[in-house]
Order: structure tokens, then sequence, then C-alpha cells
């Protein structure tokens, strides 16, 4: 029994690693020969490592002969891109955890993988524990999928969470978030909406069947996100969330993009919270299916590592092309739609001086670059000085900017505290 196991070599030890590395434990025909690791000297809390399965060099898992299967677990480009392809060209399989490499280097590795006959897997790229591509490539395989709606980065979602349940501003909760370890030090990537970015552009390439370039994604991220923008939501029937959206239109051409918006109550996603994420995708002929569930994390990420593992080991001496449904097989780019050619509603924080006429304005300039507003009310007018909030019908974005100028350019406004897009 011993000589038929399946070898794995793991790079990266953190916390998914831990959780795959536990999780692989409980499987007779599975093998750890070699794990990657920074730093050799670190303690870790893991029960039965072996310590002489641990290396600080990484090629020593890729180049060994004996090893089938690489999950490569360190995140980045660098050397993960190098790692991937020399395990390859050394005639090994790939289960990758890594958003970043495959939004950015997602064509090349599929193509090199094809061309050496070898699998990449990525289950716990997109949402960490929540099977998304087996189900689109397999059972959702007949649907014509050409919207996507996603919460995808947990810190986010957590944070907005808080600031709406607590009332507290944005640093007051990154703080939090930080010292409970739901943000990191540095939580460029979360809040900006890279991290959602990497995910979007992979699973809207897999969805929609064409290349999503990753530099065509929009972004944009919370970091302007106010309190009073949260009540304002509320207020008027929506949460804030940041959404990672993805849509086909008529021609094919793709709108991909990250931004907060407002969700109406009545759909699912607004009822998303904490560090829950879930994808909504819409189609023919399904029609519009959510999954939802933990986004990051030990062991919901180590579940869609483990099944990617378990998907190649049932097929590894059965036949000479593993998991063909699995594999790459479109090569056609898709057509980018610019964020200022799309249309969107939008609401709008207008902080003005409290004198007569300035919703006339506001109402002009509106009509004079093509906006229709859905509601507009005026109200908390302390000392000289009123908030104004807006809803606006669907326009197109290179009007808002427009009107956006026109009323910075007004005497009578103070300033836009607050642009945020609704979710239609």
């Amino acid at each position: 029994m011993e000589n038929n196991k399946i070898k794995i070599g793991i790079i990266g030890l953190g916390t998914v690693g831990t959780g795959v590395f536990k999780t692989l434990q409980s499987f007779d025909n599975i093998e750890i020969v070699k794990i990657a690791v920074r730093n050799k000297n670190k303690k870790r809390n893991i029960e039965n490592l072996d310590e002489n399965l641990i290396t600080d060099n990484p090629y020593e898992v890729v180049n060994d002969p004996s090893i089938q299967i690489v999950a490569e677990l360190i995140g980045g480009t660098e050397p993960a891109f190098d790692l991937i392809k020399t395990a390859i060209s050394n005639g090994k399989h790939i289960v990758t955890a890594n958003k970043e490499l495959l939004a950015k280097h997602g064509e090349e590795l599929f193509n090199f993988a094809e061309a050496n006959n070898k699998v990449i897997l990525y289950e716990a790229a997109i949402a960490g524990g929540i099977p998304l591509i087996m189900p689109i490539k397999t059972i959702l395989a007949g649907n014509k999928i050409n919207k996507i709606k996603a919460i995808l980065n947990g810190t986010t979602n957590y944070i907005l969470t808080k600031m709406d349940v607590q009332n507290a501003s944005y640093e007051d909760v990154l703080k939090e978030a930080q010292q409970l370890g739901y943000a990191e030090t540095d939580p460029t990537g979360d809040v900006e909406g890279y991290d959602a970015a990497y995910k979007i552009t992979t699973l809207a390439t897999i969805a929609f069947k064409k290349r999503i370039k990753f530099a065509n994604v929009y972004r944009e991220g919370i970091t302007k996100i106010r309190p009073e923008d949260m009540k304002a939501a509320n207020e008027m029937g929506y949460k804030i969330k940041l959404i990672a959206s993805a849509e086909l239109d008529e021609a094919g051409n793709a709108d991909v993009r990250v931004h907060p918006m407002l969700v109406p109550k009545s759909k699912t996603l607004a009822h998303i919270d904490y560090v829950t994420n879930a994808v909504t995708l819409s189609g023919h002929p399904v029609g519009e299916v959510t999954l939802s569930g933990p986004g990051a994390g030990e062991f919901p990420t180590a579940s869609s590592v483990v099944g990617d593992i378990l998907a190649i080991v049932s097929e590894i001496g059965k036949t000479d092309y593993l998991l063909p449904m699995m594999r790459c097989n479109h090569h056609e780019n898709a057509t980018p739609v610019n964020i200022s050619d799309t249309k969107n509603k939008y609401y709008l924080s207008i902080c003005s001086k409290n004198s007569l006429g300035v919703i006339g304005r506001i109402g002009q300039a509106c009509e004079a670059n093509n906006i229709s507003l859905a509601s507009i009310v005026q109200k908390e007018v302390e000392g000289s000085y009123a908030d104004i909030t807006v809803i606006t019908e669907l326009c197109r974005e290179q009007d808002m900017q427009k009107f956006i100028d026109t009323i910075n350019n007004d005497a009578a406004i103070t300033k836009v505290n607050s642009l945020i897009r609704v979710q239609v």
C-alpha cells in the first residue's frame, strides 16, 4: 500500500498550508513528502509534524522526482510563478490558492500546463471554502452565465458590517479588525479592493469562457465610506457592500469591476455579513444561484485545496489526460467595457450652503448632464450648512463625472461627501 500512495509536496505552511497538512493526515492513499517554509526554525503548533519533511528551499519540492502533486500556498507572483512553471516542467500537477498569480499570469500558466499535459486546479483562489469553479465547470456547464455579483473579501465585509451595526467610523473599525486578526497590519490589498479584483478576474474568465485581463478591471475600495452613508443607505432600504461585479452585454463585451455599492435589502447579498462571502451567478437556463460560506480561514480554504488534490489523485494512473472538464479550454480575450461607458444609478451625499435655490441648482446641473433624479432629500440642517442626499435614475458614468465637476465649481456647494453606485 505504501508504494501506491500519491506523493504530495506543499509550498507554504502558513494558515492555509497548516490546514491542508492537518486535513491530509486522514487520507491513507496520500503521503506528504516535503514541505517548504520560509523559516525552518519557527515553532509550529502542529501535531505529528515530521521535521525531516521541512525545507527552506522550495525548489527542493518542485524538483523532487517522487512528488506528483505540488500545492502552492505562499501567494504573490514571485517566486510562485517560477516555482509552478518548474514543477510543471518536472511533470507535476498543481493545486494553488494564489488569486494574484492567476489574475496576472493565469493565461500563461494554463497554456504552459496544457502544453505539458498537466492540470492546475485553483478552487481555493476565488472564495476560500465556497465551491465555485468545480460547479461552474461541471453542474452549471450547460448554462450561459452572463452576470456575477459577489462579496469576495471577508476583511472589507467585516469592516462594513461593523460600521453598519456600531455606527462607527472606518478608521475605528479597521483598528478593531486589525486587533482581532481580521485585517492585516497593511490592509491595502483588502480595503482598496485588490484582493476582490484578483478573484473576480479569474471567476469571470471561467464563468464567461473568455479571458478577462486584470488591467481592465475597475477597482475602488471602501476607505471613503462614512457612518453617515451607512445610516442614509439603511433609511432608503439598502446596505453598503464591496461588490465584485462582472457582466456580459448583448455584444459579449465584459464589464468587470470592484467597488462599494448600495445593495437593496431585497437582495441576498445585502444580508451577507461579517467575514462571510457569497457569489450570485445569473444565467440561462438556471436563472439566479447564490453560493455562500466562509471565504477564508485555515480549514475552509484547506477544504477547497484538499478537494482539488483529491480530484487529481482520483485520476492519476487511470488516464493519460486528467480532468478534461477542469482544464482551461478558451482562448478568446473579452472586449472590456470602460467604467466611463457604463450606466449606473448613483447615491450622492452633498454638503451645501443652506441658501435659497440650492436644490434647484443641483436639479439644473443634473438636467445639463442628462441625469434624472429618483429622489432628493435635504435634512439635518446645521447652522449655515445643509446635507443633501440624492439618488439618480440610470445614467452614464461619464455624465455623472461631468455633473460632479459642475457642482464642485458651484459656489453654493461645499463638497460632494460621497458618490456610491447603486445595484439595480
